[in-house]
């Protein structure tokens, strides 16, 4: 959030009865929100939970209550986190779609799908488990324009329902919720500045990156994840793909004229690979990126000298690897999902071969 943004939410808390202040200033009514799917979350202002639920191809914003608890105190570790889940939820089957830490308080929340239905539930910094009740919550909600249709596309090994690729990862900044995924526009690869508290919203901007394992450009891919960071003063992106370019888009370019932008590709981090969850952090003075992936482990990525990076223009074949340093980080093996607990700690769901999926507390690379 910015210090103008913060000013105004202070002054306006101060005129605000405690009970109502996310209600009052973020435009939430009580009711009981109706979710096909719960996909993604982001962390937003006050307690608020934003959740992606890319079947309806919407956005919720949903008041958790959850303010209480020490980030620096919380210390999470539960072994076979659905078996878990499901005692709490009654549930046989509990899929784990993702998971986010509230920074205020230090509790995790996660999406997941339950007995085939969307459920949310609360972790807290001790380790506790308990549902998030959506009836009669104060909440609000905006559905994507130009989302893709819900319907199986292609055929064969290609067949596909693109509406499930409307959201692939969420988060706030700058008093925007921004949002990658698919849209229906003729370039599908999307990222959506939706204003908070919520209007109408626009059909985003379509984004084309030049992919270097593929060796040229293109814009029909969903960025899987992405983090937003200042980057020498500039609000940006920084966005994964499968197979797996790394890419930076300057925040203001989702607002220029035109329907498309052309995204700076930083790093080629190798094909057969699709990024999973990525997460930004601060250690011994300097920024990182730690990505976690599908088949080549979790990457804690070098900020340095992300701005002067003009992007790569050659292929990158074989499965090679260029731009922005790394290092792999083997302590990370098994990783599907992840996010910063505290500024010494991150929580990661891992899930070893033939294993169960364990949440641990673990320390930042």
């Amino acid at each position: 959030m910015s210090l103008k943004t913060l000013s105004l939410a202070c002054i306006l808390l101060l005129a605000t009865p405690p009970g109502s202040q996310a209600a009052d200033i973020w435009g939430l009514k009580k009711g009981t929100p109706e979710m096909k799917s719960a996909t993604t979350l982001a962390f937003g202002p006050e307690d608020i939970l934003f959740v992606g639920d890319a079947q309806a191809a919407t956005v919720f914003a949903i008041s958790t209550g959850d303010s209480e608890g020490d980030p620096a105190q919380a210390s999470i570790n539960i072994k076979d986190l659905p078996s878990s889940i499901g005692s709490v939820l009654h549930a046989t089957s509990v899929v784990i779609n993702d998971l986010a830490v509230n920074p205020r308080t230090g509790s995790a929340f996660v999406a997941c799908t339950a007995d085939g239905k969307a459920a949310l539930v609360k972790i807290d910094g001790a380790g506790r488990i308990s549902s998030l009740s959506l009836a009669d919550v104060s909440y609000s909600k905006v559905m994507l324009a130009d989302a893709p249709e819900d319907k199986v596309v292609g055929e064969g090994r290609r067949a596909m329902n693109r509406r499930l690729e409307s959201i692939t990862d969420i988060a706030f900044f700058e008093n925007k919720v921004l949002v990658s995924g698919l849209s229906n526009a003729q370039s599908p690869s999307t990222v959506r500045e939706l204003n908070f508290p919520f209007t109408e919203s626009d059909k985003g901007i379509g984004i084309e990156i030049y992919h270097a394992a593929h060796g040229k450009s293109e814009d029909y891919a969903a960025m899987r994840t992405f983090v937003p960071m200042m980057i020498d003063g500039e609000p940006s992106l920084l966005g994964a793909y499968v197979c797996t370019p790394l890419v930076r888009i300057p925040v203001k370019d989702l607002t220029a004229a035109g329907e498309k932008v052309k995204a700076t590709t930083v790093a080629e981090l190798g094909n057969r690979n699709r990024p999973l969850d990525l997460v930004v952090y601060e250690k011994d003075g300097a920024s990182h990126l730690l990505l976690s992936n599908s088949a080549r482990g979790v990457m804690k990525i070098s900020t340095a000298g992300l701005k002067e990076n003009s992007g790569l223009t050659e292929p990158v074949k074989d499965g090679g690897k260029a731009g922005q340093m790394y290092e792999d980080v083997a302590s990370m093996a098994g990783v599907v999902q992840m996010d910063k607990l505290n500024d010494h700690a991150a929580l990661i769901l891992i899930q070893p071969e033939n294993g169960t999926q364990d949440l641990k507390t673990v320390p930042l690379p």
